[in-house]
């Protein structure tokens, strides 16, 4: 329920783009989970009932890939944004998906590492 579920149209609206050129595509619902249990049981309740899932980080793709061309669940990780654990000696960090590369690089500060734009390999819990 609210505040982790809203089909308020500003909302969907937000979530139904990125900044790709494709037109917005609403979701049905957007939902914001907070620990990988409620992501497990959403999306098998979504596979269940054959609903689309949509991911959303931060709708900064150009791809287009947020859009819900066919409705469904947008399911939004911003709220998921804990890192989990930092290995200096082996230069990995295991965080949740909505990590933004800004909070890691504030979460390294002082380390001497850091995490660039378009760095590969960035692998959530």
């Amino acid at each position: 329920g609210a505040p982790s579920v809203s089909t308020a149209t500003a909302v969907r609206e937000q979530h139904g783009h990125d900044e790709s050129m494709h037109p917005c595509a609403l979701p049905d619902v957007v939902v914001w989970p907070q620990a990988v249990g409620q992501v497990q049981e959403l999306a098998a309740l979504c596979h269940r009932s054959r609903v689309p899932m949509v991911p959303f980080g931060t709708g900064t793709g150009l791809e287009g890939g947020v859009n819900a061309v066919q409705g469904g669940v947008c399911f939004d990780l911003s709220r998921m944004d804990a890192i989990a654990e930092l290995s200096l000696e082996d230069f990995s960090v295991t965080v949740e998906p909505g990590v933004t590369r800004k909070a890691l690089n504030k979460h390294l500060r002082g380390t001497g590492l850091w995490f660039p734009v378009g760095t590969v390999g960035m692998r959530g819990v």
